[in-house]
């Protein structure tokens, strides 16, 4: 069995550092856009390079959520957020979106691209889907049960990473699809 890797919220730069301070093996992020993490302080990029340059001096992964469900407006922006990302030294990215998921395969086919809760994976072969497609790691929606995770560990590739939340908050809707929130915050 593989050790699991401890992974924490970095809702700042100071909370990314007390994480890691603390024990989180990585720490994903919000950037000023393209996060769900609304409420969160996030990251301008000199704090993306600052965290992620204390994450790794001491052995530790930055993960960069990118994981909102773009409207036609948020596409010509995105491909300029990951032009000016691409080379902060993300360990990998969290997408939920097709299309935006497209566009970090064309635009930074350098960082590993990990599929957030957020596409709302439940089964096996949507597990095995995004693999296909290039996903290293799948985060599997927070209302499954063991016996589901273990159903789906044991059929999907070796290769493939999976990922499961063991704590915080579920929002109204199935697997943060939160629409109410959305609506509510523009």
């Amino acid at each position: 069995m593989k050790k699991p890797e401890l992974l924490a919220p970095g809702g700042s730069l100071e909370k990314l550092k007390t994480a890691i301070d603390y024990g989180a093996d990585a720490v994903y992020i919000g950037g000023e856009a393209f996060s769900l993490r609304v409420a969160a302080e996030n990251f301008s990029g000199s704090d993306m390079k600052e965290g992620i340059k204390y994450a790794h001096d001491r052995g530790k992964k930055v993960y960069l959520t990118a994981n909102i469900l773009p409207h036609n407006s948020d596409i010509d922006e995105f491909e300029s957020f990951i032009t000016e990302i691409k080379d902060y030294g993300f360990d990998a990215v969290l997408i939920a979106d097709l299309g935006l998921f497209d566009m970090m395969c064309e635009y930074a086919p350098e960082i590993p691209i990990h599929v957030s809760t957020q596409a709302n994976n439940i089964n096996y072969r949507s597990a095995i889907m995004w693999h296909k497609m290039g996903a290293k790691r799948v985060v599997l929606a927070r209302e499954m049960s063991f016996k589901e995770i273990a159903e789906i560990c044991a059929k999907i590739p070796e290769d493939l990473e999976l990922e499961a939340f063991v704590h915080g908050a579920m929002c109204i809707s199935y697997s943060g699809r939160c629409l109410l929130s959305n609506y509510m915050t523009g």
